[in-house]
């Protein structure tokens, strides 16, 4: 499973990535109004640090103008893949830009009935958000299992990010279930490093070395 952050902070992103656990990011316009700097600088930026595919949203809301716009951030950097909102008008997008050679991402998908229409329409990625379906009272890693059964019926070649990420625990759950993707906030990245008792080991561990260092 690939793992993205879902970030735009230049410096969260150059410490996961000096890591190498980190294949791609997906930005967003709340995550990029939190930094300051340029917008096509930021995603530059961003594309150089990781060398993988970089999620850039549009903000039109009607087909024409998102293919516009898709074609301006495509020509930011080679890495960056176009997020395009899961509405009529961006299944039309999607359909385009499929033609055109740019690659994209299906955002706010909610539903499979979605995640299949984005897949017919040549979607590269479609992003269920899990944690906001779980928010509403729905199991939200119900969706991804739906979604990669049905890609897997079909033949789709669309990958399955698991967005809206609340936990460690969604990170689990989507390599289980064989996601291809899952996009992390920093603070869950962060906590999937962590548990007690690797703590109390190493503790453990260096009281231990400290009785026997000096012999």
């Amino acid at each position: 499973m690939k793992i993205f952050l879902d970030t735009a902070n230049i410096e969260q992103i150059r410490e996961a990535a000096a890591l190498g656990c980190v294949d791609g990011v997906t930005t967003n316009p709340t995550l990029i109004s939190r930094e300051s700097g340029k917008f096509e600088d930021i995603i530059r930026e961003i594309c150089e640090i990781v060398q993988g595919p970089v999620s850039a949203e549009v903000v039109s809301t009607d087909a024409a103008g998102m293919v516009e716009e898709a074609k301006k951030l495509a020509a930011i950097h080679e890495c960056v893949v176009i997020k395009i909102p899961m509405i009529k008008e961006g299944v039309n997008a999607l359909r385009q830009l499929k033609e055109l050679g740019i690659p994209t991402n299906c955002t706010l998908v909610f539903s499979s009935n979605q995640a299949l229409l984005a897949a017919k329409a040549g979607a590269t990625y479609v992003s269920p958000f899990i944690g906001r379906l779980d928010d509403a009272g729905h199991v939200g890693m119900d969706l991804v299992r739906e979604t990669l059964a049905i890609y897997e019926n079909y033949g789709f070649d669309t990958e399955v990010i698991v967005a809206s990420v609340r936990s460690p625990l969604h990170a689990v759950e989507a390599a289980v279930e064989g996601a291809h993707v899952i996009t992390l906030p920093y603070g869950v990245f962060e906590k999937m490093f962590k548990h007690p008792f690797t703590d109390k080991g190493l503790a453990a561990f260096l009281a231990d070395w400290e009785k026997v260092k000096g012999r």
